[in-house]
């Protein structure tokens, strides 16, 4: 998929810096929520939100741990909260599935994409049909890296 976007969003978070460590709360030997982030420079033509967030350095690919998508565009995704349609994850799961590297330390992508139209997925769809469907409908990119390595 071509993410080569004439704008960019401003992706951070209040408790991960940008390629800094994840906080156990946020992790499968915390609390397993998401972290909250602040999505900044929204396109005025943005009608949603999409969030991805994946681990590029599992053993058997990237791994997906949280698709979400039809997200407003406020400037906040709240922490521990289900901000939209959420995909099944590469847990089988519907939900946001933390940071759990087996060995070593892990990168986290948040991956923020500003669309110019509302999804209409299934609720089982995975990584594949959502990258299918934002195709030609990205206006706006932006991304937040943490690491995590377990305890």
């Amino acid at each position: 998929m071509n993410v080569a976007v004439k704008m960019a969003l401003a992706v951070s978070s209040r408790v991960i810096k940008q390629g800094g460590m994840i906080p156990e709360k946020y992790t499968c030997e915390g609390i397993n929520v998401n972290p909250p982030l602040t999505i900044k420079e929204i396109p005025e033509n943005a009608q949603c939100l999409v969030l991805i967030v994946d681990d590029p350095d599992a053993p058997m690919g990237t791994w997906n741990h949280w698709l979400v998508w039809n997200i407003d565009t406020d400037e906040e995704i709240k922490e521990n909260s289900i901000p939209g349609i959420e995909g099944i994850n590469d847990f089988r799961q519907h939900h946001y599935g933390g940071p759990c590297p087996p060995s070593g330390t892990h990168r986290y992508f948040f991956k923020v994409y500003a669309l110019n139209k509302l999804l209409k997925l299934k609720a089982d769809s995975r990584k594949e049909s959502l990258l299918e469907a934002m195709e030609n409908h990205i206006v706006a990119y932006g991304e937040l890296m943490g690491t995590y390595k377990r305890q």
